[in-house]
């Protein structure tokens, strides 16, 4: 099956953006950490064009420590960019965000003074809760399924700093169908968009390539199938979801998609950085790990002294 879903607020959305972005100083862009290629939006690069970028990998705790040390690094050398992790071991506070904007755009040679930012990332990625935190208090609500927000809204992070929100979108065409499968595995389709047979077929897939300990961690399995089919038939079997004496594949298929969006089946990342995912698949680490530190993003060089701007 293809997988495909872009509805109209999306397309709404996605020209409001266009029209925003050329007002504001600085994208903050929000990325799933297991997948921080899948899912960055293809159409905010033409947008922004050389505005400052700071990206956020969010959902760190869910993805391997050591792989989003490496996207940080390969995220940190891009031009006009920075890039830090947020995850529920590793929360970023609003003084945090804000010294990183001001870095990006004394680098970029902006006056001081009054600035906007806008907040940009695919559906379900945890950009409302991220705001949430951010703030201190409750401006986005938030939910566990793709498209919980449609709407904008501008929020004051400080005296200086004005921060526009946005919905969740995805773009027209998902053309690496390998990673649209990685997106709808994140709940970042809306489940009635898509098969859940197919893509817990695909999850199965990596799960026994890339991370066969945390199957059998997880469902105490000692032989492992060597088919997709074979372990959601082996996992349905052993937890009964049988339907007329078959299996219940749709009910298995849920079960695993669920397992791993909550995090259950350990931390896993789906993307290494271009360079490295040419080199070597993505190493298996345990199921708990402890969170090495993540690297500091670069330096800023320091930028010219300016005149501050008179405020509006």
């Amino acid at each position: 099956m293809t997988i495909s879903w872009y509805p109209g607020h999306m397309f709404k959305a996605n020209k409001e953006m266009a029209k925003i972005i050329k007002e504001i100083d600085v994208v903050i862009e929000i990325l799933d950490a297991r997948m921080p290629a899948a899912s960055a939006n293809p159409l905010l690069k033409q947008m922004r064009g050389d505005k400052p970028c700071l990206r956020i990998l969010n959902k760190a705790d869910m993805a391997q420590p050591e792989v989003t040390r490496l996207w940080l690094n390969f995220l940190n050398s891009q031009p006009n960019c920075r890039a830090i992790a947020n995850g529920n071991d590793i929360k970023l506070e609003n003084d945090a965000i804000i010294n990183q904007l001001e870095l990006l755009t004394a680098a970029a040679g902006h006056k001081r003074g009054k600035k906007q930012a806008m907040i940009v990332g695919i559906p379900n990625v945890g950009k409302s809760t991220l705001m949430n935190q951010i703030s201190g208090r409750k401006i986005a609500r938030t939910g566990n399924e793709p498209a919980v927000t449609k709407s904008q809204q501008r929020i004051k992070l400080n005296d200086n700093w004005y921060l526009h929100d946005t919905p969740g979108v995805l773009w027209p065409r998902l053309e690496d169908q390998k990673a649209a499968y990685r997106l709808a595995c994140a709940g970042a389709i809306r489940n009635t968009a898509m098969e859940f047979e197919d893509v817990a077929m695909f999850a199965a897939e990596f799960l026994l390539r890339d991370f066969p300990e945390r199957l059998r961690a997880r469902y105490n399995m000692g032989e492992l199938p060597a088919q997709p089919d074979q372990l959601l038939e082996k996992l349905a079997l052993s937890k009964r979801y049988t339907k007329g004496g078959h299996v219940d594949w749709h009910r298995i298929s849920e079960l695993l998609l669920h397992e791993f969006r909550s995090g259950k089946l350990g931390r896993i990342s789906l993307e290494f950085p271009p360079a490295v995912a040419a080199a070597a698949p993505i190493p298996e680490t345990p199921v708990t790990p402890e969170a090495p530190e993540m690297p500091a993003p670069p330096a800023a060089p320091d930028a010219p002294a300016t005149p501050e701007s008179p405020e509006t």
